[in-house]
């Protein structure tokens, strides 16, 4: 290390306290990277590989570099690669510094802690997570830098792990704080899909340490006990907490004054959804990855991106207090009977940016002055939302947000509507602000004036009519004549350089007035800057209340989309109580009628707990028998988020957990097969089901053997009838017919079939769910829908009329002959 040159030795030792993070180093107007860094994010970021002088070993340092003021979009692309990056700054003017400049780290930028907009998706929080195991008990939390949203949970028990894996699905964080001892201990138990998604951070177990962490909360937002934001005892969950802060502050370098609260998350509150049901139902994304065939797609008409993250929220985690829900329901009714008001209600939201975000940076320090204008823009519209809100009688209508006068009234004063992105620029800070500012741009702004009389004057007493007085940046304001009157330049005018066809010159009055105005332009800048700075803390200040009527106009706003859904889709009010009932008729599939190329069919459903418990569902494939289970799920989570639903009526006894067995695919990656994954899905649905739940249940059993999955299949159906602490209404859609028969053993089973005709060797399927057996699968037909080969599907016919005629009985009475048997025997007459 002594052989390189000072400079090096300070990025070296910089360097050493981030390894694991690209370093930008700023020279100037570039951040530079060197060494391995260079080589790799020449890579990643497809930028030109230099190399910087030698060392004293003779051996060439690879550099490469990227414009400090293009940084967002090289960011942007090492954050979406899940990399982290450390900000060096200049931390003192180069020009006053006595040797080597002062740098250091400003801020740490990584998946889960950016506020950069190219990264951050709109309508999707960005949260950093960290778990920590103590004593039985998981702690989680969970924090949305950009929007100060801050989020605890712990679990106890054995099960502790699998509730806390469902919360990280549902947050779905970019990033994973762990105490180092534990992390791969932690990541070991991950289910794949979770781990393939976040990027993973090691911090020294000190950080999680249960006083160290509750001291750093305690300390941050200013109170004596946790106790007033509901924590109780959870300390797990509150070590994870402080060590996730505690990263925060470390990476931020702030006092990240937008963090103002600590929400505990509280499963019991909201209707449960596990990973598979998140997937199977399609809820933010398609099954093939498809962000636009999705249910979040289909009714998200928010305006802002706070509605849209809002809204995201209530589809992951619909809620379980009925009050709560019977509340949006009457406020989107209301909307619904003033399409006028509501269409104000939405020009006005058009013009708020997101606050959120904005508001995190500002209390980040990363703000620019035109973040400062969009939030003033925001603040003069609550005046009139409020206004508009006021007939409005439903409680979450009423304006009872701050409309932020004072702090509108500080941004409009202070910040020129026309200020550019960046603060070297100059222009930010509007006339009539700050009479020191006013006065040095009037010195600034007679310079044309001044040079121009000045030029004039030249010319007349030199008698040169070509003299041009201009200016560059290296050389400031110079005279400028050309060679042919050289002869007539006065013998005060001090040579500056000489050119092909002409020489510059300065004189003391020119240089005396460059002085000035430079002078005038440097402080404008410098004070611009410190203005700027001051007005950004006093809005940062009022954090609590801007996050307040941010809050408030992100509810309204999915309120409104919800409102709108409703009109334009036809969806009517359900009724919510507190039975394990029911009741829908002429539901559809929000997301497939959308879809669909002609009119969807509507159905019904009948659910109690009492004589309509498990619906056996038959019909052959293509028949709608996933998408009537699947409807009948989306109309529950869209109901109890306070939604309008896809249905003529809907009652509906709250539920807390919607279980899915949906299809089935191979987990290689952990070992598992098709038939193993489908075993430990239904494994966690009969060890965790209430008989509050919900229960859909698509061709249990087809993963193995015909008879192994038949009386897998039977004995499931079996033990949600007769186990009275798993009796929920329940969906089971099946190709064995044989559990038909439970309706006659049990009177909670009854059977229902998908309607469907054969005409002229055509299969005609009317998507009509109602009550009775299907009388077959015809799977052969479908078969033949796909183009499988005729010579496959005759033999095929050959075979089931031969298994047919057997009449194998496998509804529990011993078979006399094995499916073997009759193979067998068919095989010798049919070859």
């Amino acid at each position: 290390m002594a052989s390189n040159t000072p400079m090096m030795r300070q990025y070296l030792e910089i360097k050493k306290l981030h390894p694991d993070k690209f370093l930008f180093f700023r020279l100037g107007d570039f951040y530079e990277m060197f060494f391995e860094d260079a080589i790799e994010a020449s890579r990643v970021l497809e930028i030109t590989l230099t190399s910087r002088n030698t060392d004293k070993a003779g051996k060439a340092i690879p550099m490469c570099g990227i414009p400090f003021h293009a940084i967002d979009g090289y960011l942007s692309k090492l954050l979406k690669r899940g990399y982290k990056v450390a900000i060096c700054e200049q931390t003192e003017d180069a020009r006053k510094a006595k040797g080597l400049v002062r740098r250091e780290v400003t801020r740490v930028v990584t998946p889960g802690t950016t506020v950069q907009d190219g990264v951050l998706d709109a309508g999707k929080n960005n949260y950093v997570a960290s778990l920590l195991e103590m004593d039985g008990s998981v702690g989680a939390a969970f924090l949305d830098i950009s929007t100060g949203e801050f989020w605890l949970s712990q679990e106890d028990g054995p099960g502790a792990w699998q509730a806390t894996y469902t919360h990280l699905t549902h947050f779905r964080p970019a990033e994973l704080i762990l105490p180092e001892q534990f992390a791969d201990q932690y990541l070991s138990k991950m289910p794949g899909e979770v781990r393939r998604e976040v990027v993973d951070t090691r911090q020294p177990d000190w950080t999680f340490h249960s006083d160290y962490s509750r001291r750093a909360l305690l300390d941050h937002f200013g109170v004596a006990t946790l106790e007033c934001f509901g924590v109780n005892g959870e300390e797990a969950a509150v070590a994870a907490a402080g060590g996730l802060l505690g990263y925060a502050q470390q990476t931020q370098k702030t006092s990240l004054s937008h963090i103002v609260a600590l929400r505990v998350f509280d499963p019991g509150r909201y209707l449960g959804l596990d990973e598979a049901t998140v997937s199977n139902l399609e809820l933010i994304r398609g099954i093939d990855g498809n962000r636009k065939l999705n249910l979040l797609a289909i009714i998200d008409l928010t305006r802002t991106g706070m509605g849209a993250r809002l809204l995201r929220s209530w589809v992951l985690r619909p809620s379980m207090d009925r009050a709560k829900i019977d509340s949006r329901l009457n406020a989107v009714e209301e909307l619904n009977t003033s399409s006028v008001s509501r269409g104000s209600l939405g020009t006005l939201l058009d013009q708020v940016y997101d606050i959120e975000r904005l508001l995190g940076r500002v209390t980040l320090e990363t703000a620019h002055p035109k973040d400062l204008l969009a939030l003033a823009a925001s603040f003069s519209v609550l005046p009139s939302l409020a206004t508009a809100l006021r007939p409005f009688g439903a409680p979450l209508l009423q304006p009872s947000f701050d409309c932020l006068e004072d702090v509108h009234g500080l941004l409009e004063k202070a910040i020129d509507p026309d200020a550019p992105v960046s603060l070297l620029d100059g222009g930010v800070i509007r006339s009539g602000f700050d009479k020191r500012i006013d006065n040095l741009r009037e010195i600034a702004s007679s310079g044309k004036g001044f040079i121009a009389a000045l030029e004039a004057k030249e010319r007349e007493r030199t008698r040169i009519s070509s003299l041009r007085i201009k200016y560059n940046r290296v050389f400031g304001y110079f005279i400028e004549i050309t060679k042919a009157n050289l002869d007539q330049v006065p013998e005060h005018y001090l040579r500056k350089q000489t050119l092909v066809n002409s020489e510059r010159f300065i004189t003391p009055e020119l240089k005396g007035y460059e002085e000035k105005v430079l002078n005038a332009q440097e402080k404008i800048l410098e004070m611009e800057r410190e203005i700027f700075q001051k007005v950004r803390d006093e809005v940062g200040a009022e954090a609590v209340r801007i996050q307040e009527t941010a809050t408030a106009l992100a509810q309204l706003d999915v309120l409104l989309s919800f409102s709108e859904l409703a009109e334009t889709q036809r969806y009517s009010r359900p009724v919510l109580d507190d039975s394990r009932e029911m009741d829908i008729t002429g539901g559809w599939h929000p997301v497939l009628q959308r879809l669909a190329d002609e009119p969807f069919v509507p159905n019904e459903l009948t659910c109690n707990v009492t004589s309509d418990q498990l619906l056996i569902l038959t019909g052959p494939n293509m028949g709608g028998k996933s998408t009537y289970l699947r409807q009948n799920a989306l109309i529950v989570i869209l109901a109890q988020m306070g939604s309008f639903v896809p249905a003529q009526t809907a009652r509906i006894g709250l539920v807390d957990r919607i279980f899915t067995r949906v299809g089935a695919s191979d987990n290689l990656a952990r070992g598992r097969s098709t038939f193993m994954v489908e075993m430990i899905e239904t494994a966690h649905i009969l060890n965790t089901a209430t008989p509050r739940s919900f229960i859909l249940l698509d061709e249990v059993g087809r993963g193995t053997a015909t008879f192994d999955g038949l009386s897998l299949a039977w004995s499931i159906a079996e033990f949600l009838i007769t186990e009275v602490e798993r009796r929920a209404r329940t969906l089971f859609a099946t190709h064995y017919h044989e559990l038909t028969k439970l309706e006659s053993l049990y009177e909670g089973a009854k059977n229902y079939r998908l309607t469907v005709r054969q005409s002229k060797g055509k299969i005609l399927f009317f998507h009509r769910v109602l009550p009775g057996v299907a009388s077959r699968s015809y799977g052969i037909e479908v078969a033949r829908l796909a183009g499988i080969p005729s010579p496959v599907l005759d033999r095929a016919k050959e075979i089931l009329s031969r298994l047919e005629r057997e009449q194998l009985d496998v509804s529990g009475r011993k078979q006399s002959r094995s499916t073997h048997q009759v193979l067998d025997e068919l095989q010798k007459q049919l070859f």
